[in-house]
């Protein structure tokens, strides 16, 4: 009998309406023999009648499915005995809020493919949906700026920007943006926005600032070009070795000992800070490197009344993280809050005096239609692999392509060989 693979319906939040595959990676892979059974929902991107229509089983649950994917954690309570899950489980920094989840895979002898981890030989991921979050990003973080500005009464057509979801797709959002960028005049000075990092979330960030007439720049040039007048937008992307400075006696920055020795470098982008009115941040974070705005210099700045910058887009989103400011995760029809100085709560809104603060930790679903089919048509390609190997075999001899078996983090109930780090924090958070 032919493996049957279930898509579970969503249910983390109200704004998810992604799938892993859509119809038509559906409609692909049942004409290679493979079964599909998909749980109805009222929410989902994709009616029920399209999986229909791609020749799938509409079904209300996923009982009868060998390996159940989906986009975002199952819930403790709906996890099965002996199944194989594909999905995003946030589990691989030891999340305490996960640990639970993982300890009752564990319980229930399922396996578990983590597509965070689905890597090429060089731990480049192969699957994701950065590039969307960093599309959504820069919009919600563009809605928060105009909304800045015309709280202090500067009028710019910045204010006409809508939140990403409210926009009919990608592309409609992009052509409103190059409609709002030919009614950008020059000012004094620029708006100056700077981007952390240069991966997948930074460059659909990118691609979203390109619609607006802007001008990228060295982050040498930066305190000179973001006080003289110039392009409406300045764009200045920081790398890894403007983040840090090495402590003495080491004089020079090597990426691999940084990432491999974080402890030898100091923090360094707070002296960029200054000449900012906008930081989008998209880079990985942990706990061993150096943060990007820490809450003792936003409180002194803010105090004193010397702070140039006024939105945080932090599209990672790491909780008192990178940026030591996001108190909150918020949601898509209220993106913001604002960081006030001193003050440990997040206060609702963009108005006021401090740093408004978009911290959306789950901005691809924003933009459903596309981020589903970007990632369905990657995913689509290593279903057969999935769906043929043999989930009843030991580890050692489960038959997967590199990428795929190396993402395994769970199988049959334990932990495989990469992932025994885990042990650690499942003893402390359950």
């Amino acid at each position: 009998m032919a493996t049957a693979v279930g898509i579970r319906r969503e249910d983390k939040s109200r704004w998810e309406r992604r799938v892993p595959l859509t119809p038509a990676d559906v409609s692909a892979l049942t004409k290679q023999g493979i079964p599909f059974l998909v749980q109805s929902s009222p929410i989902r991107v994709y009616p029920d009648n399209a999986y229909l229509a791609a020749g799938a089983e509409v079904v209300e649950n996923l009982d009868a499915a060998d390996i159940i994917m989906a986009v975002k954690e199952v819930p403790i309570k709906l996890l099965r005995p002996n199944k194989t899950y594909a999905f995003f489980s946030h589990v691989i920094k030891g999340q305490p809020y996960n640990m639970p989840m993982l300890a009752r895979l564990l319980e229930l002898g399922c396996s578990l493919v983590d597509y965070e981890r689905i890597v090429d030989d060089e731990g480049q991921r192969l699957i994701f949906f950065g590039i969307h979050a960093g599309y959504a990003g820069m919009l919600e973080t563009l809605w928060a700026l105009g909304e800045r500005l015309l709280a202090q009464g500067i009028q710019s057509p910045l204010a006409e920007v809508r939140h990403a979801y409210e926009y009919d797709g990608l592309h409609a959002a992009m052509a409103h943006l190059r409609d709002i960028g030919n009614r950008m005049t020059v000012g004094d000075r620029p708006l100056v926005f700077g981007i952390a990092g240069y991966g997948n979330v930074s460059r659909g960030a990118r691609e979203i600032l390109a619609c607006l007439p802007r001008k990228e720049i060295a982050v040498v040039d930066l305190p000179i070009a973001a006080n003289q007048p110039g392009p409406a937008i300045i764009e200045v992307v920081f790398k890894e070795e403007d983040m840090v400075r090495a402590r003495p006696p080491n004089d020079t920055f090597e990426l691999q000992d940084y990432y491999d020795h974080p402890e030898r470098y100091d923090g360094a982008f707070e002296s960029y800070l200054p000449h900012l009115d906008v930081l989008v941040n998209t880079i990985y974070w942990e706990e061993r490197y150096p943060r990007l705005v820490t809450r003792t210099w936003a409180d002194k700045q803010l105090s004193a009344g010397q702070t140039r910058l006024q939105v945080i887009g932090d599209i990672s989103c790491d909780i008192r993280g990178g940026v030591e400011i996001t108190l909150v995760a918020t949601q898509p029809d209220a993106p913001c809050f604002l960081y006030q100085a001193n003050a440990d709560k997040p206060y609702p809104g963009t108005k006021g005096h401090g740093i408004a603060v978009m911290s959306v930790d789950n901005l691809p679903c924003e933009l459903p239609h596309e981020a589903s089919q970007y990632f369905g048509n990657t995913l689509r390609d290593m279903m057969p692999a999935l769906v043929s190997a043999d989930w009843q075999a030991d580890f050692d001899a489960l038959e997967l392509p590199a990428p795929l078996k190396n993402a395994v983090i769970v199988h049959k109930g334990e932990l495989t060989p990469n992932y025994r780090y885990l042990q650690q924090p499942l003893r402390a958070n359950t």
